[in-house]
């Protein structure tokens, strides 16, 4: 490095760090000498396990007493005896020095976690996406159940129903009513999707078996998981939240005049019927301004 070299250069050829080397010539320059401090480098530790102690570990652990015994159970037997070889831990680490660490139990091994099919809308009326939520009434205690099923594409609200009760028959004969009102039939080439948490409404029989009639299929959100079903969530703040709550239609309105940020601000009718396209396409305003 005197002579003219690159420090980044010298340090590729020793096969260490920039940031290491650096730190050497610091170390150098105030003691005259640097030590290879690095993790994994080579250091003299009076307790190292000899080879031939290691050996003799790789032996006993072999031997027919202990071929089916872990090192937790060797070492005390060898301790009642009056023998130390070394460490349960040294066992462990020379045996899996020598690819002798194993999984051996009848127990099943830990399993990867199942991989969530994702879903994707490309057109109307091929996910959707239903729950329920507690309605606040003007008594206080007392709840109604919305159920709402929207269009994950269009974000449309394709069927709601207002309830006294939780009550999969409800649920069933919401769903019906929608795909009957969107023309759903089992005869499409590409089935439906319905899209819900884990609730007892949308797991109960009733609802499954009615899904079946129709040709739906059915897809549920992890275990234990509150954001996998994030339409039917953020709809349901954007229903309580409005200044005309419970004072106005909101389907009615959500459908037809809102401007939804998601979609690219035209109505979920618009997107839904395939009117979406050509607006966007005529907002040249945007253009003529850029």
């Amino acid at each position: 490095m005197a002579a003219g070299s690159r420090v980044a250069a010298v340090a590729r050829l020793l096969g260490v760090g920039l940031t290491t080397l650096q730190r050497w010539r610091r170390q150098f320059a105030v003691d005259g000498g640097g030590v290879d401090r690095r993790k994994g480098s080579y250091r003299h530790v009076a307790h190292r396990l000899s080879e031939q102690e290691c050996q003799r570990i790789l032996l006993t652990c072999n031997e027919p007493e202990f071929a089916a015994l872990p090192p937790g159970q060797i070492v005390p037997v060898l301790a009642d005896r009056g023998l130390y070889i070394g460490s349960e831990r040294s066992f462990y680490r020379v045996l899996d020095a020598h690819g002798q660490v194993h999984r051996r139990g009848r127990a099943r091994p830990p399993q990867e976690p199942r991989q969530v099919p994702s879903l994707r809308a490309s057109g109307p009326n091929q996910v959707w996406s239903w729950d329920i939520t507690y309605l606040p009434t003007t008594v206080r205690g007392i709840w109604l159940y919305l159920y709402l099923v929207i269009d994950v594409w269009s974000r449309k609200v394709v069927a709601w129903d207002v309830a006294e009760r939780e009550d999969p028959a409800i649920a069933a004969d919401l769903v019906s009513r929608a795909c009957l009102r969107e023309r759903i039939s089992r005869r499409r080439q590409q089935p439906l999707i319905l899209h819900a948490d884990n609730g007892n409404a949308m797991r109960a029989a009733t609802l499954e078996s009615r899904l079946e009639e129709l040709g739906v299929l059915r897809s549920f959100s992890r275990p234990r998981v509150s954001n996998d079903n994030p339409y039917s969530e953020s709809l349901f703040r954007t229903t309580k939240y409005r200044p005309d709550y419970s004072r106005r239609p909101f389907a009615d309105w959500y459908n037809h005049r809102h401007r939804h940020s998601g979609i690219k601000f035209v109505t979920p009718h618009q997107r839904h019927n395939g009117d979406a396209l050509e607006i966007c396409r005529h907002r040249v305003v945007y253009e003529q301004a850029r």
